[in-house]
């Protein structure tokens, strides 16, 4: 069966054939012509040539999402929102893993392919070759975190700081006196600001002893071997409250208590960070920091779209707030008493 054309697509629409086009490439056309066009090219099963289509817009039509770790659940979290975003403006989105600083390097060097129009890129390590790098990109760049200040880059940034403020007082209210925070690499950039937020906070409490300990990567895997070396370690004050520097770190950290006899949140009281579903569906639930993940992904979709629409307007920094999330994991007394029987409750049900 031969293709629809576009002209056949006017002619059953009954409009011109520049008002038909109009219509399908999203330029200026009244609701009314929009409506006909796109009823006559469904009824016609028109398919427009995508690549006639971005020779003549000057555009691919594609934006790129690069991420350190496309199966950590934050990232995932912010993608959804943005692939929401892009869609609705007639982009599709291609995604790509950085897992590190090179392969990060090589994924912004390749935008001078021309193969998307524009990218948001969420990188773990800021080096300055990257940076570099990114001020000479062909293509629009919106960076998911935090750069050195002066750069002319549009950016969305976590308040990770604020973050373990919220964290660190809570714990503190619920009775907790001991803290170790159990953090990622840091020499990435969320490590560095986690650190250093959790180290303003345990200073506005001078009555509480803390220390920290750095597991290798940001994983469940590395979080459950770093809370066995924690929870193992005699020569140490017994921590009350372990503080984690992402919830897959959070999940490992329960775990490892799980194996070792501690009760939560008894013995142990169990924090997260990025509210990711995990925390939400794990045993007692896991009390976590918000840090506004779908709201991160959707702002930096919509300054993409702004800087593509005008490449010349002033370089854009918004900073997301968080909020604490308090879970069954890091509460005390009757609180974890009552959380505790009311899960022990589901769980009999389930059983019966």
């Amino acid at each position: 069966m031969p293709r629809a054309t576009i002209t056949q697509v006017a002619a059953l629409a009954g409009v011109s054939i520049a008002s038909a086009s109009r219509a399908l490439n999203g330029q200026i056309a009244s609701a009314e012509t929009v409506e006909k066009v796109r009823r006559a090219a469904a009824e016609l099963g028109y398919v427009a040539d995508a690549a006639a289509r971005s020779l003549k817009l000057g555009r691919t039509q594609q934006l790129a999402y690069a991420v350190a770790d496309i199966g950590n659940p934050v990232y995932v979290e912010m993608m959804s929102a943005v692939e929401r975003v892009v869609a609705a403006s007639g982009y599709r989105l291609v995604i790509s893993s950085t897992g590190t600083a090179s392969s990060t390097l090589d994924v912004v060097r390749d935008l001078g392919r021309g193969y998307v129009d524009g990218m948001i890129l969420s990188p773990l390590r800021v080096t300055p070759e990257l940076l570099d790098a990114l001020t000479d990109v062909p293509v629009p760049v919106v960076v998911l975190g935090s750069v050195p200040g002066g750069s002319a880059l549009d950016t969305v940034q976590a308040d990770s700081r604020t973050g373990m403020s919220l964290v660190v007082n809570h714990l503190v209210e619920e009775g907790r006196q001991t803290l170790v925070f159990i953090n990622g690499p840091v020499d990435t950039t969320p490590g560095r600001l986690r650190l250093q937020g959790f180290e303003d906070a345990v200073r506005a409490h001078p009555g509480i002893r803390s220390r920290t300990v750095t597991a290798d990567d940001f994983t469940i895997a590395s979080g459950y071997r770093a809370a066995r070396d924690v929870l193992d370690d005699a020569r140490t004050p017994r921590p009350d409250a372990i503080v984690a520097a992402n919830d897959l770190i959070g999940i490992g950290v329960m775990h490892a208590a799980d194996d070792l006899g501690w009760t939560v949140p008894y013995d142990l009281a169990i924090t997260g960070m990025d509210n990711t579903e995990l925390a939400q569906v794990a045993r007692l639930g896991l009390t976590s920091i918000d840090l506004g993940a779908e709201e991160r992904g959707r702002v930096a979709a919509d300054l993409l779209l702004a800087r593509i629409a005008d490449p010349h307007r002033a370089a854009h920094t918004v900073t997301v707030a968080p909020s604490l999330v308090v879970r069954g994991s890091s509460l005390n007394g009757a609180a974890a008493l009552d959380g505790a029987a009311s899960l022990r409750a589901v769980e009999e049900k389930d059983a019966g």
